[in-house]
């Protein structure tokens, strides 16, 4: 219940005073809910000169209005409204918020985060490190990430300082998994997964400790915790591939090429990437898809073709495999879905390795429409923002044209019959 008389509530409401309410309030939550200082109104018009002449007791006169708050303050106090300032306001109002009291708390709430990281520091092995004040300096210039309170970031910052005095302890020895390094420190098997604030926090210290740029990818992460004998998950991500023939003889190329031999796909892993040497013969075309049913309908029948599948999106294990292949030589020839997602997927493969479109030009599409009309297949209608196909400039134009998205099973045939040709 209001604490204002109701006809009094219902004049202080009004509109002619609302820009006196608007501006007493601004200063008043910047300035520690004093009622000190003074609001200038500027292009006043008459119902507002009025109204403030009645509520300042005084005529006033002039387009332009100086109102001293305390003055204000005091005139409320003896009138019908019976209440200061700030309870006026707040009556009118939601609760005033003292800004300049929040923001002396944030400061020393900002503080309290990183003194709490100089104290862990200094209590560990890691205190007098060069590195570590590098480290604490781009933390402070970083800042803490959007919605991690305080008590969150400080207790975030000690689990940081306990991983890296794990990890660049010099007497130990041997390997551990990143999920029983996480679950020692946070509880959470998954503490450090990639993209948490925690594992960036230790990924930055690893690299300051060892002299090297932090890494912008996947790859590269995997990488730098393999550094500090960290194994990270290399088995539960795997690329779905066919008819990998490398040359060796060692027991895992044998075994892909008995794989392709037996007309079986195989799924490669991350950890079965950095062990398995794929050198296949010089210039072999390596087919890229997108969906696996085309690898399910190539070794169907046999193909003869080696195939990559992307599975959607490229992967980091995927593009590991694709890096690999490129680096002894390989050219890559790639089919994904005409639609909008497909062909962004396909110009960023196309970009990275200069791969060559494979039945992937405007034709292939028209024709493909074309006949899946013939053949009454229900036409997908094509949604989203048209993207340019980097390889193709009349293809994103044929396909608004026609407005219908076509995905790789509407291919399939052909495709099947491209990777049955001979090698």
């Amino acid at each position: 219940m209001s604490a204002l008389p109701p006809a009094t509530r219902d004049w202080l409401a009004g509109p002619a005073l609302a820009r006196l309410w608007s501006g007493a309030r601004k200063r008043l939550e910047s300035n520690g809910v004093q009622s000190t200082g003074s609001l200038r109104l500027t292009a006043v018009s008459t119902q507002e000169r009025n109204d403030l002449s009645l509520l300042l007791g005084k005529p006033l006169t002039g387009t332009a209005v100086t109102v001293r708050l305390d003055a204000l303050d005091e005139r409320l106090r003896t009138s019908a409204a019976g209440l200061g300032l700030r309870q006026v306001l707040e009556e009118l109002g939601p609760p005033l918020t003292d800004r300049r009291a929040a923001r002396e708390e944030n400061a020393a709430q900002r503080q309290h985060v990183w003194a709490s990281l100089a104290a862990s520091l200094a209590a560990s092995p890691l205190a007098g490190q060069e590195w570590t004040t590098r480290w604490s300096d781009v933390l402070r210039r970083t800042g803490v990430p959007k919605g991690v309170t305080p008590e969150a970031a400080a207790r975030t910052l000690q689990q940081a300082v306990q991983v890296l005095t794990v990890l660049l302890d010099p007497k130990r020895t041997g390997t551990r998994g990143r999920g029983e390094l996480a679950t020692s420190a946070t509880g959470s098997a998954h503490g450090l997964d990639d993209g948490t604030w925690l594992a960036r926090l230790v990924q930055r210290g690893i690299a300051l400790a060892h002299g090297t740029d932090l890494p912008g990818d996947a790859a590269g992460r995997r990488a730098l915790w393999r550094l500090v004998s960290v194994t990270p998950d290399e088995v539960s991500s795997t690329v779905l591939t066919y008819g990998l023939r490398p040359l060796g003889e060692d027991w895992r190329a044998r075994s892909l090429r008995e794989r392709a031999n037996h007309r079986a796909e195989t799924h490669l892993t991350s950890r079965d990437l950095l062990d398995v040497r794929l050198h296949l013969p010089a210039k072999t075309v390596v087919h890229i898809c997108e969906n696996p049913r085309v690898v399910e309908a190539a070794a169907d029948v046999g193909c003869s073709q080696t195939l990559v599948c992307t599975s959607g999106s490229a992967a980091t294990v995927v593009l590991t495999l694709l890096d690999t292949l490129a680096s002894t030589g390989c050219h890559f020839a790639y089919h994904g879905d005409f639609d909008w997602p497909g062909i962004a997927l396909a110009n960023r493969i196309m970009r990275r390795y200069g791969a060559q479109p494979w039945r992937m030009g405007a034709e292939d599409y028209e024709h493909l429409a074309t006949r899946s009309q013939a053949e009454g297949i229900p036409q997908l209608p094509l949604v989203g923002q048209p993207v340019s196909a980097v390889w193709d400039a009349g293809l994103a134009p044929a396909m608004a044209a026609l407005g219908v998205a076509l995905h790789e099973e509407a291919t399939l045939d052909l495709l099947v019959e491209d990777l049955s040709a001979p090698l």
